[in-house]
């Protein structure tokens, strides 16, 4: 009998553990022995319209990361359904659709899960199936081909020959412009990576606009129409045309000498354009209703101004009577005449402090269309002779209630009191009818104050004819 030295059994016990080791590494992380005996992992079935190419042990990916594979496919009356293997340490939602790819032309499809939109819904568990509905499979290689052929065969040999001998001519010596156009196809592709949550909103919102293009082709076909006769009278017109851009370039080149001279003063002018824009928008309304009337008014002008053969009067007819002081004019408001500038001098003082209008209340008679009464542009029940007091919340106040004086015109504005005494102004009086203006705006009739000699003392307390 052979007795084994020490050192052997050492080294069988070396050779042992290293065989064990290996073993487990191989029937752990090879062959996976746990996955084999259903240890760490569940079952999934997935019914399939069709195989899609899958085959037994297939892969399942989830994310991008495999996860399990094809256990076996059976075929059923309505389809194919497919057992998955997949990884428990793997959590995946049981809002989940499946669809079959190809990993490469040649074949090796897999199945890739991708979850659904739905937040915090169970996860998928042993025993699951994901129905027919939520399951793509690619389109049948087989088919593509013969509906390929077929398309090629409608092309005729001589016709086909045609085409690439004319994308031969099209394309022929456009390499490197070929290639920057692919190099910037690719650049661009990169560049709206980065922005594919707006490029998915502009795809989502563009059957917008193409439905409104549809719903104008009508319009669209009859302005290409319009364009092509513009184009037309172009080419008919071509030296016209080429001497109008010859001559047009002088003209643009003493434009761009008027714009020169002007470029100093054209900021300046610019910016009172603003302030002038910003009246524009606030009487906008006036601005557009005066458009809409002045062309009225012109053609009532074009139409009176027409000679009527039908009556004695040839055209316009001229109406002087004037109706001179009525209603008389308005000088509450203004200076006093000891104030008045007589229209003989020649010289030109300073404008008088203040706003100088007729300052009667608002619902007089006379000077109806003055100032006092403009209605604020801001406020239209409201009607102010200036901005400011259009914009406050004071309302007009005349300068007195009576039509017989005419004192400070800011009297009521500084606060000053308005005095009781008004200063005797002097009115015109004509001594050949008699007729004048009294200081309470109404017109009398006195034929015999310019002769003194039937004057007395006692006629001069009877009150004024009206």
């Amino acid at each position: 009998m052979v007795r084994l030295t020490r050192t052997v059994w050492t080294q069988l016990a070396v050779l042992a553990a290293i065989t064990v080791i290996a073993v487990g590494v191989m029937a752990f992380a090879f062959v996976k022995v746990p996955g084999l005996l259903g240890i760490g992992r569940y079952t999934v079935t997935i019914e399939l319209p069709a195989s899609g190419g899958l085959y037994p042990t297939s892969v399942v990916t989830y994310r991008g990361t495999e996860i399990g594979r094809v256990k076996s496919i059976d075929v059923t009356r309505d389809g194919v359904r497919a057992v998955l293997t997949l990884n428990s340490a793997t959590t995946v939602p049981a809002d989940v659709s499946a669809a079959v790819h190809s990993r490469s032309a040649v074949g090796e499809q897999f199945i890739e899960l991708t979850p659904g939109s739905a937040a915090n819904t169970p996860k998928l568990g042993d025993g699951d199936v994901i129905p027919v509905g939520k399951v793509q499979i690619p389109a049948d290689i087989g088919s593509l081909l013969d509906a390929t052929n077929r398309a090629l065969q409608a092309i005729p040999p001589d016709n086909l020959h045609t085409v690439v001998d004319e994308a031969d001519k099209a394309v022929g010596g456009l390499g490197p412009e070929l290639s920057r156009i692919v190099d910037g196809s690719t650049a661009l592709a990169i560049e709206s990576q980065k922005s594919v949550d707006q490029i998915s909103e502009l795809i989502d919102q563009s059957p917008a606009v193409l439905n409104s293009q549809v719903q104008t082709a009508d319009s669209i076909a009859t302005w290409a129409q319009r364009m092509a006769s513009i184009t037309g009278q172009f080419k008919a017109q071509d030296a016209a045309f080429a001497d109008l851009l010859t001559i047009g370039s002088h003209a643009l080149e003493e434009g761009r000498a008027l714009f020169d001279r002007v470029a100093p003063a054209l900021p300046v002018l610019l910016a009172n354009l603003v302030s002038l824009g910003d009246i524009a928008v606030t009487y906008r309304n006036d601005l557009e209703q005066l458009l809409v009337l002045f062309p009225q008014g012109t053609a009532v002008m074009s139409a009176i101004a027409l000679a009527n053969s039908s009556t004695k009067h040839k055209g316009i007819y001229l109406d002087f009577n004037l109706n001179l002081n009525l209603p008389p004019p308005c000088n509450t408001g203004f200076l006093p005449v000891q104030q008045q500038r007589s229209p003989s001098d020649q010289d030109y003082p300073e404008r008088p402090a203040g706003e100088l209008y007729c300052r009667i209340p608002q619902d007089s008679d006379m000077n109806v269309r003055g100032v006092r009464n403009i209605p604020c542009e801001t406020k239209l029940d409201k009607r102010a002779p200036t901005v400011e007091l259009c914009e406050s919340d004071q309302q007009y106040v005349p300068l007195n209630d009576g039509l017989n004086w005419k004192g400070d015109p800011n009297a009521t504005l500084s606060g000053q009191g308005v005095p009781q005494n008004a200063p005797v102004a002097a009115v015109p009086y004509d001594p050949a009818t008699g007729d004048y203006i009294g200081p309470d705006g109404k017109r009398y009739t006195q034929a015999d104050l310019g002769h003194s000699d039937n004057k007395t003392w006692q006629s001069m307390l009877v009150p004024p004819r009206p």
